[in-house]
Order: structure tokens, then sequence, then C-alpha cells
């Protein structure tokens, strides 16, 4: 088992121990850890050298993990020949939906005059420590505030983290790539494990091991499997070959901490999934079933058949009680082993902070606007299914009999059996979800013009859902929430459930009717004291789920207030 070597913050160091010249600390904290085993050799026309690596490094926003400068490839090598690669595409973009795309343009990488450490190591002993002291380095650091185009100071200020991804290059079929562990599980879905099957030990093990987080940190899980033997696509994609780089000025990111792996909202259809691992293979001959015990119910997984060393997400499709409660569902198989044996789902509703009245006397003349928060975003997610298929190969088995007696000769009276072995194929599935919003003032607004209109009247939201996918409907969930929030409660403490008014993967959501509205209007009142200028509503899409976990997103528009509600009444005395 490879050592787990263990990283130490290196915020309040004066200079990092590396045997490397001028390499002062920035008060930049490293969260990564790495792993792996020997690589071993390759094919003829698919093989790997030792040292042919390098990192990706995309500069991020340290709040919402968003990419503000394309990715800067570090390598000690001079890869000009690379036949193909996929551009300069983060981990982050590819979690967010872009689309994995092979290109023949000419790659692009800067050699550091400080060499990098070996990031990927052909037998498992990389040295994790001295790659997180080089990127906690002032020169790295330097060095990629320079070639992003970002001040230093404004790179270290805590505004931004650096997310590095690690690089291999080597030749696949005869021809030189470079890729990084995501790209490859991407690619390996794309070729139906045609990569693995050359070229796994680099890039479904050493790659993808040589980095992943120790603490959980902008979305991205930290890892805690297994750091010597090959790795699933999905579990690459979700937690591996990635880390971060923080700076003083930001504060840990710390994991929160729950009591439940789940959380799901009442009345909803949901995906609950365990990883199914085996290191024998599993057959049709005498397949695997995983059992979900839910609530007195159970929910049976049969026919499951998975290659020797791999593993599958296994998952049970349920609809959740009406009222919240904590549910301990149980978990069994008859084969392999299950990534865990119990989950804990928590079900909660979201019907119960709508916004107060509006009347004539409020007040907030402290007020002002703030910037909308951060909320967890998924917008695409991948996952496989193990098939198998039987391979005849007929193999004659003699038996030599004398026939004839004395005068007589021998005869093979053998038999034909089959020698054969089950093929393994993985269906590859994908799904994706992507919104839009219309804020408008609603139709009731005597004076609205366009997307203007004065405070304290009501607008109305629609929100659209796109989910596609090419997954059976057993698979996934189209989106089944959205909740609305509001500047003037500062995006928080009071919200809005929309109502569902069409269903499916093509899903549309409206407010809910508004009791305080005479008309029985789907609006929202705008408070009277609200100031002029910009009103925006960020609306939640949520609960489109997976086996790969659920999909959401953000989706904001706004309208323009100008005068309030006051400014349509005249008051004046009859005529004598």
């Amino acid at each position: 088992m490879q050592r787990i070597i263990s990283l130490l913050l290196c915020l309040g160091l004066l200079f990092c121990f590396l045997p490397l010249p001028a390499l002062a600390d920035t008060g930049g904290s490293g969260n990564l850890d790495g792993g792996g085993a020997d690589v071993g050799q390759g094919t003829g026309e698919s093989y790997w050298n030792s040292g042919d690596d390098g990192v990706r490094v995309t500069v991020v926003n340290a709040a919402t993990g968003s990419p503000v400068k394309p990715p800067i490839d570090l390598t000690n090598r001079k890869p000009d020949n690379t036949d193909y690669h996929f551009g300069k595409v983060s981990k982050v973009s590819y979690r967010n939906g872009v689309h994995l795309s092979v290109t023949t343009s000419q790659y692009t990488y800067k050699n550091p005059v400080q060499p990098l450490p070996r990031i990927i190591s052909s037998d498992g002993s990389v040295n994790i420590e001295a790659i997180k002291n080089y990127f906690c380095s002032e020169y790295a650091v330097k060095l990629i505030a320079e070639t992003a185009g970002i001040p230093y100071d404004t790179l270290i200020s805590g505004e931004y983290k650096l997310f590095l991804e690690p690089i291999a290059y080597f030749t696949f079929q005869g021809q030189k790539v470079a890729m990084t562990a995501t790209e490859a599980a991407l690619y390996d879905n794309l070729l139906s494990g045609g990569l693995r099957s050359k070229m796994g030990s680099l890039t479904h093990k050493n790659l993808p091991l040589s980095m992943f987080l120790e603490t959980s940190d902008l979305g991205f899980a930290a890892y805690s499997g297994a750091t010597n033997q090959n790795q699933s696509n999905d579990t690459i994609i979700a937690e591996l070959g990635l880390g971060i780089v923080r700076f003083a000025g930001q504060p840990p990111t710390s994991p929160i901490e729950t009591d439940h792996d789940y959380e799901y909202r009442v009345d909803t259809d949901v995906i609950t999934p365990v990883m199914l691992y085996t290191s024998g293979e599993i057959n049709p001959d005498s397949s695997a079933k995983v059992t979900f015990r839910i609530k007195g119910s159970t929910y049976t997984v049969s026919n499951i058949v998975i290659p020797a060393g791999e593993s599958q997400l296994v998952w049970c499709k349920w609809h959740t009680p009406s009222s919240p409660e904590e549910i301990t569902i149980i978990l069994s198989s008859t084969k392999g082993t299950l990534s865990q044996t119990s989950i804990q789902a928590k079900i909660i509703r979201l019907d119960e902070n709508e916004p107060p009245n509006p009347t004539a006397t409020d007040r907030n003349d402290g007020f002002s606007t703030v910037s909308i928060p951060s909320r967890t975003v998924k917008t695409s997610a991948s996952w496989g299914v193990w098939w198998a298929q039987w391979h005849p190969y007929w193999v004659w088995i003699s038996h030599w009999v004398w026939v004839g007696g004395e005068n007589g000769s021998w005869e093979d009276h053998g038999r034909w059996e089959d020698h054969g072995w089950y093929d393994f194929f993985k269906d590859n599935y994908s799904a994706s979800l992507s919104g839009s919003m219309s804020l408008l003032p609603d139709d009731k607004v005597p004076t609205a013009s366009g997307n203007t209109m004065r405070s304290g009247y009501g607008v109305k939201n629609t929100v659209n859902a796109q989910f596609t996918t090419n997954a059976p409907s057993s698979h996934v969930t189209g989106a089944q929430t959205v909740t609305a929030y509001f500047s003037e409660f500062h995006y928080k403490d009071y919200w809005r459930l929309l109502d569902r008014t069409a269903s499916g993967y093509s899903a549309q959501f409206q407010f809910k009717t508004n009791k305080y509205s005479t008309y029985n209007r789907r609006v929202h009142f705008l408070p009277l004291w609200y100031p002029n200028g910009q009103y925006t509503v960020d609306s939640y899409i949520q609960d489109a789920w997976t086996p790969a976990g659920m999909l959401s997103i953000s989706e904001r528009d706004d309208v323009m207030v100008s005068g309030s509600l006051y400014d349509d009444w005249h008051s004046a005395p009859l005529n004598p």
C-alpha cells in the first residue's frame, strides 16, 4: 500500500523546504494528496516514459470556483510533436457542462525556469509534499500571475485559488497525446474502455492518483478510497486528478459537517446511488444483486456484471415521503464490495419560508444591495453500465481409442469444448441541465414599460428547465424544484417555492398564486421602499437526479425600478 503523505499547511512559513533556489513562500496552502503504484509497460504502440508529465493550472474565483483565466499547462518537457489533445479546459469546466473535444491544433505549454518536481511516478512514489511546496512558492505563483495576466498581489489576496490538474504526455495507438486525468476518463468513456485496455496503469491509476483533495473544496469531494489500484472513470471524473492552492487572505474551506449523506425534498423522485467494487469477475453466469431497503420497502437491482478490478454505480429510483423526516437506507450485495452499507437521507420541505406581506408603512432606510451568493451548480453528469457477451473459443479435446483389435488403429473419439470467456462492454450515459428565466412586471401593473416598473407592484417569473439525456427514464429525473431568492432579503431568510406548471424533461415553473394578491396573481410584490435601479431575482433549479448526482443550475433576471407606486396616485381638491 502506497503510504499517504500528510500535507502541512505552508501558512506562516518563511520559506518552503525544497532543494530549489529562491522559492519564497506566498502564504499559500496546498490541498492535495497522492498515491499510485507500478505503472507497467504499456504496449508497442501505446506507452509512457517516466517524466513525461506536467500540471494544468487554472486560476479560479475563490468563492464560486469559476475559472477567471484560460488554463496554463506547465511542464519540463517540450511536447511540440503532440498529435492531438483536448484544448485548454479545466476539470471545473467539464463539471459545469463543457463537452470533450479533440483538437489537432498546436499544443501550447510553458517551461518554468525552476523545474517542476516529478508529478506522475512510475512506481507510485510521487513526492506530494514537493509538489505542494512548489505551487505554494513565490516563484511558481509569480510565474502563474505573469502568464495569466493577473497582478501578483491580486492573485495572492484571497480572491483567487489555483486549481491544479496532472497532465500525462504519452503515445496511444502510435500517436502522441496530452491529457489530464479527467480528460483521460472522459475519452475512455467515448472509446468504451479502449484507452484503459492499453494504458490503464497510467491513465486510470498513477495519473489520477497523483493528486486528489485531502479536504472537500469548490464542490469537489475529498478522496478516501484505495490509492494503489486502477480507478473507474466515474471516480476519476468526480474525485481524482486535482489539487487546490489557497492563499493567506482566503480562509480555509472546511467541509460542511452533516449527519446525513443526501438531502432530498419532500414528494420528489430521487436517485440514491452506491458504488459496487469487485476484485474478481462478476459475469452473467453468477451476476450480482444489490438491495436497497427504504422505509419498509425493498428495491433490488439484479443482473449486475462487472469485469475484474472494476466498479459500477448501482442505484435506486424512489419517491420521497410528503413530510420531513430522516431515513436510514440499508444496502446489501450478493457479490463484490459496496462503498457503503447504509445511507442517511434527510427529507426537508422548502415551502415554509415565504416572504411576509409588504405594507405601506414598511421602511428600510439602511438597505443596500449585496452580491448574489453562489449556490452549488452541476450542469452535467456521466455514468456507465457494464454488460457482458460470451466469446466462444472452441477447443478439440482428444480422446484416443484403439479400434479394430489386433489389426486395428487408433481413433480420436474426442469432442469439441467451448473454452470461451466473457467480453465486457460498457454503455456510457450522460445528462445535462440548462435553464432560462424571464422576470417581468405583472400584467396588472398599470404603468409598466417593458421591464421598467415602480416599486410596490408585483413581478412575475417564468423559469424553464431543459434536461437532456441518452439514458432510460429509470436512470434519471427531470428538474422538479425551483426556489426564488430576492434582493430585499439579501437572497436568504425568505424565498418562494415555485409551482411546476409543466413536467418532464422540458419543465416550466412559475410563482405560486400569492395569497396577498387581490386578483390571485402569480406574483411577488416589491416593497415600496425598494430604491431605484436594478432589482434581481435568483432562481435555483434543482432535483434533476442522475446516478452520478443531482444536476442544478442558478438562473437570474431583473427588472428596473423607477419610482414607487405612490407616484401613480395624485390627490387634489374637487372643483367647487
